[in-house]
């Protein structure tokens, strides 16, 4: 039976409002969150070291408060959110909306929450005298393609000290995840000849050459269904692949010149899909052949527009020793949806996924946490700060 933690403090609620109404779009900028962030971290005493994307739009936060010289515990989320369509919610997305044990806005979910619980209890964990230091790393542009959070692990990369694991916040109802999906995202696009679909042997047909890369795409999928690998504990047990895009053609009656499609293998860890990728792209050198008896500049492209690593349960069982212990919970997961955990455990920072609010919340209108998950978060850093804490520390 699930324990009730009840009411959260006004303090986070009130910093979940003030959060959600940065709109942190990720095709907006995220300076203004990050910089408010900052200022409250900064005020407290902590390090803080930013790190910006290329146009200086956006910038990922990792802010340390404790003995820097010592391995620490990352408390790890992204600050960009979805789109938000004014009319598909019954209330404003930017401005959290309580109701009926729930918080409604864009983010409440996925995942600022986790956020500004953080940010909440930053104050008390500056008022202790802290054994080990606790890092706070705040990213951008995590929904497409977690792209910030490189920027700032190739940062920490250069620092003396590592620190020593890393939670991220992601929804997971505070059930400690122990291993993602990987993901990569493909773009196809066939350079075909167009001509009148009178006389099409004249032609290089690009939509029909796309066709069969797609159901080449299906029947590697029904391989992998019926064959594996498979891994338990995953919701399905083996890689997936999906076409999710395809556009070709201007007319009937003309042999298209060009089709672009995209596709994604969300991979389980120890799945390489660098290997289905090589099996896709021998298919497309044997239909290039006849694609060039036609017309020279014939071809097709793949570009892999975006890998993220997997989370892999071995390697980061201390991880997910401490977080299940704050958790007070024994039973941990596995799940489809990929993280920025991946990345922190391929960089050597062993990493799991633990946070407030549900994944099936996400990324849909009417996004909510309820008060009640944000109240376990609350516990769960509470939990953490003591066990840094030195003995009879606390300085208030």
């Amino acid at each position: 039976m699930t324990q009730s933690f009840g009411i959260p403090s006004p303090v986070s609620t009130a910093m979940i409002e003030r959060l959600v109404a940065f709109d942190t779009t990720s095709a907006k900028s995220n300076l203004a969150l990050i910089d408010y962030a900052a200022n409250i971290l900064d005020d407290l005493g902590a390090t803080c070291r930013l790190t910006y994307d290329r146009d200086g739009a956006k910038a990922n936060l990792f802010a340390t408060l404790g003995p820097g010289d010592l391995p620490g515990i990352v408390l790890s989320g992204h600050t960009d959110v979805v789109p938000a369509a004014a009319k598909d919610w019954t209330s404003d997305p930017f401005q959290v909306v309580s109701r009926d044990g729930r918080l409604y806005g864009r983010g409440t979910a996925d995942m600022k929450s986790f956020i500004a619980v953080c940010l909440a209890k930053a104050p008390d964990i500056a008022r202790r005298r802290l054994g080990i230091p606790i890092h706070f790393a705040f990213s951008y542009d995590e929904e497409v393609g977690c792209l910030g959070v490189r920027n700032l692990l190739a940062d920490l990369a250069h620092l003396p000290t590592r620190p020593r694991l890393c939670v991220v916040g992601e929804p997971t109802e505070m059930r400690v995840v122990v291993a993602h999906k990987g993901k990569k995202s493909v773009r196809c696009t066939v350079h075909g000849k167009e001509c009148h679909s009178a006389m099409n042997d004249r032609g290089v047909n690009a939509v029909e050459v796309a066709a069969e890369i797609v159901a080449f795409l299906r029947a590697l999928q029904r391989r992998i269904r019926h064959d594996g690998p498979f891994e338990e504990g995953f919701d399905p047990p083996y890689t997936t692949i999906h076409t999710g895009l395809i556009r070709g053609g201007v007319a009937l009656n003309i042999v298209p010149k060009t089709c672009m499609f995209e596709f994604e293998i969300r991979n389980l860890p120890r799945h390489d899909p660098d290997q289905l990728m090589a099996e896709v792209r021998g298919l497309a050198q044997d239909l290039i052949p006849d694609m060039l008896a036609v017309d020279p500049a014939a071809g097709i492209d793949f570009d892999e527009s975006n890998t993220t690593v997997g989370l892999d349960s071995v390697g980061n069982e201390e991880a997910a020793r401490l977080a299940s212990a704050l958790t007070g919970r024994n039973d941990t997961a596995k799940v489809a949806f990929t993280t920025e955990a991946g990345l922190f455990s391929a960089a050597g920072i062993p990493a799991v996924v633990c946070g407030p609010g549900s994944i099936d919340q996400a990324h849909k209108p009417d996004e909510f946490i309820t008060l009640d998950q944000v109240a376990q978060c609350e516990a769960f850093i509470d939990h953490l700060v003591d066990g840094a804490s030195v003995a009879g520390s606390d300085h208030r």
